[in-house]
């Protein structure tokens, strides 16, 4: 984020395909290129957080599990068998280049309370002013489909914002993104540059799915790199199969794809509005609703609602949607689903005359982002 206060961060994401390697490769030596590499970061003054996957896929391996289960108590349990072997390779690799790591598990809920998402913060900034490398994974073992990320992919991007990072390097099989599929396009072609959100939206169009060890494919990754520029954050997508590759992006080369961060990016609570909270309902308005908002900064008033969807109380987070379907923001309601209900289209006195004196903003201007969709 370009302050020169403090060192560069950044923040590396590597996924399952990469780390379980292949036979002339295996697991503990892509660990331990990425601890050579990101161990000479830190010498040079950088601060380092990983994104790592493989926990999943270390432990089918070690129970010898040659297909990813589909249930929810398989996955959980070969978790909790990968874990450990995963957290034990990079303490090894890292305490030979004289660095300490730590282990960080989190799930989708540990990020939407804005408490926990704050404890969260610190405690990664606290990593980092030690020195000490924190090694992030998603908690595979307890998290539910509800709390899940699904990818490491929005996980990396919501640790970026969480730390201000500088830049957030995906590191995949593949070596750049692509205007299509090459693998059934021969026209597709790669694409240096990502310059804006609207490009970027475009593109999702072209994303291909995952492999089956791995939860995401160049969608997830399309959505790390929204979330990641609109708080300001360059992106860089390269193919990590060849360690020579991280060190070359690290030293400033350019290969891969970089995303650029948005030059008016959003700010710490308005990030964590769009992209951390887990909404619980939806909030259809009108088109005079939707101008207000869009073109005004306005609040949400219970006038221009047209229906609720979904079941929330006070505080939690809704969408809200255009009368066309639309996702135009996310934020606090003020209200429960059925207080919201009963004031459908009602301007302010009447509600007051209802409810009492609860406040003219169902959603105030403070507690919205307007958000992007594609």
């Amino acid at each position: 984020m370009g302050d020169a206060s403090r060192p560069i961060r950044r923040v590396i994401k590597v996924g399952t395909s990469l780390l379980r390697g292949d036979a002339d490769r295996p697991t503990a030596a892509v660990i331990a290129d990425l601890a050579a590499s990101l161990s000479r970061q830190q010498r040079r003054g950088e601060r380092i957080a990983l994104v790592t996957s493989g926990a999943v896929g270390l432990g089918c391996e070690l129970l010898k599990i040659e297909k990813r289960p589909t249930e929810v108590a398989a996955l959980q349990a070969a978790a909790a068998v990968g874990q450990g072997r995963l957290m034990a390779l990079y303490q090894d690799a890292f305490a030979l280049r004289a660095l300490t790591v730590a282990q960080v598990l989190l799930t989708r809920g540990d990020l939407a309370s804005r408490r926990r998402y704050q404890r969260a913060c610190r405690t990664l900034e606290q990593l980092l002013e030690w020195g000490v490398v924190p090694i992030v994974n998603e908690n595979d073992t307890l998290a539910t489909d509800e709390l899940r990320f699904g990818d490491n992919d929005t996980l990396s991007a919501l640790v970026a914002v969480a730390i201000g990072a500088d830049e957030l390097v995906l590191l995949t099989d593949v070596d750049s993104l692509y205007s299509g599929d090459p693998r059934t396009d021969a026209q597709a072609s790669p694409i240096a540059e990502v310059r804006d959100l609207a490009e970027l939206e475009r593109l999702r169009g072209v994303a291909t799915g995952g492999g089956q060890w791995g939860t995401g494919g160049m969608t997830t990754k399309l959505t790390a790199a929204r979330i990641a520029t609109s708080s300001g954050i360059r992106v860089r997508l390269a193919d990590g199969r060849d360690p020579a590759v991280l060190e070359a992006l690290l030293a400033g080369e350019t290969l891969g794809t970089v995303f650029q961060p948005s030059p008016t990016p959003l700010t710490d609570r308005k990030g964590w509005l769009a992209h951390a909270l887990l909404p619980k309902g939806s909030l259809r308005i009108d088109q005079g609703a939707e101008r207000a908002l869009v073109e005004r900064g306005a609040s949400l008033l219970a006038v221009g609602i047209q229906a609720v969807e979904g079941l929330f109380e006070r505080g939690e987070a809704v969408r809200v949607l255009a009368s066309d379907g639309r996702e135009l923001a996310r934020g606090l309601s003020s209200f429960n689903s059925e207080e919201l209900t009963a004031i459908i289209g009602l301007g302010t006195g009447e509600i007051r005359r209802r409810l009492g004196d609860v406040g003219d903003a169902v959603i105030h201007r403070d507690q919205l982002v307007l958000v992007t969709t594609g």
